[in-house]
């Protein structure tokens, strides 16, 4: 499964950069092994909002009881959107695997090659992805983040027989993209 998914983001990534934009977080939550589906985060506005945006990714992730989750993101992109300083390689696809016990961070680094620029600046780009160094094991998480990967974890309270569906409505009004498997569509 893991393999499946860093294929599945590295094509996101080419096909956004293509498009001159970069894909948003995405949290990917499993129960059982089995993905729940995938979940970007809203559009956010510089700071406080993106550091809560992200943070709120681990809503589908608790209200559907996940043991697994897998949140992807820019290095760049989440350090300017919530105001941090940039930390480890970037341009850089991160992943990280966690789990209640632990979590573990894989980084893809990648070098921007310019396809074409529109003529208000906008550049298309394709990665050339460069070697990833090892995986590391609890290794560090930019606070929101690190957020999204502890709430992922913690029960939500709803008193309400569908906890789940109602978490993934609330989550779509607030303007969250989110993409159920099969197994969990309503």
């Amino acid at each position: 499964m893991w393999n499946a998914l860093v294929g599945v983001m590295k094509e996101a990534y080419t096909a956004s950069l293509g498009e001159g934009t970069v894909p948003r977080p995405v949290m990917m939550p499993l129960v059982r092994g089995e993905l729940v589906g995938l979940i970007w985060v809203r559009p956010l506005k510089v700071g406080q909002d993106a550091l809560a945006g992200i943070a709120e990714l681990a809503n589908i992730a608790a209200a559907a009881g996940a043991d697994e989750v897998v949140l992807a993101w820019e290095t760049h992109d989440v350090a300017t959107a919530c105001e941090l300083p940039v930390v480890g390689p970037a341009p850089c696809l991160n992943m990280v695997l966690a789990t209640r016990d632990g979590h573990v961070l894989h980084q893809f680094p990648y070098s921007e090659q310019l396809l074409s620029r529109s003529p208000v600046g906008w550049a298309s780009v394709a990665p050339d992805w460069r070697p990833a160094p090892a995986p590391q094991p609890g290794g560090e998480l930019v606070p929101p983040i690190q957020a999204a990967v502890d709430f992922s974890f913690t029960p939500i309270e709803l008193d309400h027989p569908d906890p789940f569906g109602v978490a993934v409505v609330l989550m779509e009004e607030d303007g969250y993209r989110i993409s159920l498997t099969e197994a969990f569509a309503r």
